[in-house]
């Protein structure tokens, strides 16, 4: 019997560190968010039955493949066992916590910074599309304050090319006419709007502490204008990393419908408004994320290339990209079974 009790004794002192250490892993946070292959979108197709570059208003070519935009999944909370796991795999990467959110930014902060960044992306990829397609400039509104001066008169996207009688090219002629003006003014502005008629309405100027002249109440941008309107239908996507491929989603959709050549090319990186392409973070997990969708060309902003090339993923194509010019030039190229600079 005393022989047994001291079996017994030995085997739950043995277990005591295996179920405290089970207990860590299952319990104990660690400071630290694992970063890895996201979802991936074809932005010549569809999402929840929308399409994800919505161009209303004019012909819409037809188009087939694929032209997919890439993202980066981040978990965040992680107990030491999911870290372990997730390290593990091979394809997630563990970065301090504090990298992603700063401790002086709450995640609602960051979250709204990223949003706002997306939406940045949305308005960029659109001028960037019109600018290659040679549509004019224009003065363009670009979000309307709420309850202010122009709430229900102008609209975001409206080209404003009058102001009391006097034309506006460009933004320096607009400005230079609003800081002539003094709060409680009336304007009278002449607008085109984007699936509608020319328009006229009478504005009667607010006031802001940040200036002396008369608010209007609407941000405005110097960019190329067409009468017709682009959505971008993706919720919940973060960043401005999606710009270059939503551009070229819109060229295609308005000229051949076949910039691809019918194959799956799939991409990142940032747009200007003169369509210079961005770099990006993340661009392994996307490059990995892409060769599983099926991809076979993978679309790289140059300042990436170094970084892009240590994925060694066999079987995709490194387009190397610099501008958007670049970039429909090197899709051409590629489709039509040509050799486009490659990483």
């Amino acid at each position: 019997m005393g022989g047994l009790n001291r079996r017994m004794m030995t085997l739950v002192v043995a277990l005591v560190p295996i179920v405290a250490f089970g207990l860590l892993l299952s319990a104990v946070t660690v400071p630290f968010v694992s970063l890895g292959p996201g979802p991936t979108f074809n932005t010549l197709g569809e999402v929840e039955g929308k399409e994800v570059v919505d161009i209303k208003g004019t012909e819409v070519k037809p188009t087939s493949g694929n032209l997919n935009m890439t993202t980066v999944s981040q978990s965040d909370g992680l107990t030491l066992g999911q870290a372990l796991r997730l390290w593990m795999s091979g394809t997630e990467q563990l970065v301090p916590r504090d990298l992603v959110y700063p401790p002086d930014k709450s995640k609602d902060d960051i979250d709204k910074e990223n949003a706002g960044d997306f939406k940045q992306s949305e308005d960029s990829a659109e001028y960037a599309a019109l600018g290659y397609l040679k549509y004019p400039r224009a003065v363009t509104v670009q979000g309307v304050t709420d309850g202010g001066p122009s709430a229900g008169k102008l609209e975001d996207g409206d080209a404003i090319d009058l102001v009391d009688d006097k034309p506006v090219a460009n933004l320096d002629e607009f400005t230079a006419l609003l800081k002539a003006t003094k709060p409680g003014d009336q304007l009278v502005v002449d607008y085109r709007r984007k699936n509608g008629e020319l328009g006229t309405t009478t504005i009667t100027l607010g006031k802001n502490p940040d200036r002396d002249y008369g608010f209007l109440g609407v941000g405005v941008v110097d960019a190329p204008w067409a009468p017709f309107t682009i959505d971008f239908n993706l919720a919940n996507i973060g960043g401005p990393s999606a710009g270059l491929m939503f551009s070229l989603a819109v060229i295609d959709k308005l000229t051949t419908g076949d910039l691809n050549g019918g194959k799956f090319i799939a991409g990142t990186g940032t747009i200007t408004v003169d369509g210079k392409v961005g770099p990006i973070g993340g661009i392994t997990h996307k490059i990995y994320a892409a060769k599983e969708a099926g991809a076979t060309a993978f679309m790289v902003p140059a300042e990436n290339c170094d970084e892009a090339n240590s994925a060694h993923e066999d079987g995709l194509q490194l387009i190397k990209v610099e501008n958007l010019t670049g970039a429909v030039d090197a899709l051409k190229t590629y489709s039509s079974g040509g050799e486009p600079a490659h990483c």
